[in-house]
């Protein structure tokens, strides 16, 4: 299991997670569980992390500590990793998970919803690689998963906030990797595509943009506990980047070999799309 091979190369066992109260962040956190990590939890909604943390001391967590807090508040952030860190003994993995949707063009997107995404995706990203980095260090060992999206690369039209601040995770992983490989540390950027969530329940958009979004989660073959899985398998095997599932891994290749074709094909991907709708 993916969750045992990196215990293997971690064996302190223990990870914080943002937005682990449900979604990806659960799904995450329930496959180490099953291998008896120790668990830390940060999320908005109190009611969510007390049925997390009853769930997950029942998989087979070592512990499970939990803050509610927002991931924007650096001085709350800081303070409950680092009181995780004391508790547990160290840190050794850092899940950059919890996240927000927004809607719109280039051209109409309210600035505020700009400052809402780029926030909470790009600057909470930015907070918890900043302050589980002298934890790691520390141990001289690490393992960071930024948890991205397929928008990061897949630009689609009336996403603009959105794709720019899933790209800005993409780059900052990336330049994580550059600046501290050589302490041990590993950075991973996860970039999933559509699957059922709960990003929609906050998300910021026009009914028929929300509309689209919940079609596409509802024909995923994907759930959180099949993306977390390849997540953490990705994590084990010690790569930089991974795109779920198989069909936007191509979507990828297709991008970094021919961009601007790409770009134009998925124009007309949402063109046609919108006719579909229309009719």
């Amino acid at each position: 299991m993916s969750a045992a091979s990196l215990a293997r190369r971690l064996p302190g066992r223990r990870a914080f997670i943002t937005g682990g109260g449900s979604g990806l962040g659960l799904a995450l956190a329930t496959h180490l569980a099953a291998d008896g990590w120790t668990l830390g939890l940060i999320d908005r909604e109190a009611p969510r992390l007390l049925e997390a943390r009853t769930l997950l001391l029942a998989r087979g967590a070592r512990e499970v500590h939990t803050w509610t807090a927002d991931v924007t508040d650096e001085a709350l952030f800081a303070a409950a990793l680092n009181a995780f860190a004391h508790a547990s003994g160290g840190l050794e993995v850092m899940i950059n998970n919890a996240g927000v949707a927004v809607a719109g063009s280039v051209a109409t997107a309210p600035i505020a919803d700009w400052r809402w995404a780029l926030e909470i995706n790009v600057i909470g990203v930015a907070i918890g690689c900043r302050h589980a980095l002298p934890l790691m260090q520390r141990g001289k060992a690490g393992l960071v998963i930024n948890i991205a999206s397929a928008a990061a690369f897949a630009a689609g039209p009336g996403m603009a906030a959105y794709n720019a601040s899933k790209a800005a995770v993409v780059a900052l992983t990336e330049t994580l990797a550059a600046e501290h490989g050589d302490d041990g540390i590993h950075a991973l950027a996860a970039m999933p595509g559509f699957f059922p969530t709960r990003l929609l329940d906050t998300m910021r958009a026009p009914p028929e943009a929300l509309g689209f979004a919940r079609r596409m989660m509802e024909r995923s073959d994907h759930t959180a506990e099949r993306v977390a899985a390849e997540i953490l398998h990705a994590a084990a095997a010690g790569r930089l980047h991974v795109v779920i599932p198989k069909g936007y891994a191509r979507l990828w290749l297709f991008k970094r070999l021919a961009p601007a074709r790409f770009v134009r094909w998925m124009a007309q991907q949402r063109a046609r799309a919108t006719q579909r709708r229309g009719g």
